[in-house]
């Protein structure tokens, strides 16, 4: 479950930090999903987004910053 929320996040901050559109995000949760249940196999969504070429290896390094930055408060 824990994975679940990063990957959340994860999406929701890229984002908010406005990465990445709304469609985007949710073009790469179906892939996601789709996959999870044809495959049983995950995938973070950053690799999905960073794939599709809709964020870049520097913006996911920020966005985890974002996410780690948010935990220690």
């Amino acid at each position: 479950m824990k994975v679940e929320h990063v990957e959340l996040r994860f999406g929701i901050i890229a984002r908010e930090m406005e990465f990445i559109t709304a469609e985007q995000l949710v073009e790469a949760l179906k892939i996601q999903v789709m996959e999870e249940v044809e495959n049983k196999k995950h995938r973070p969504i950053g690799t999905i987004l960073l794939e599709k070429r809709y964020i870049t290896s520097k913006q996911i390094e920020e966005v985890i910053l974002n996410i780690m930055k948010k935990k220690s408060e």
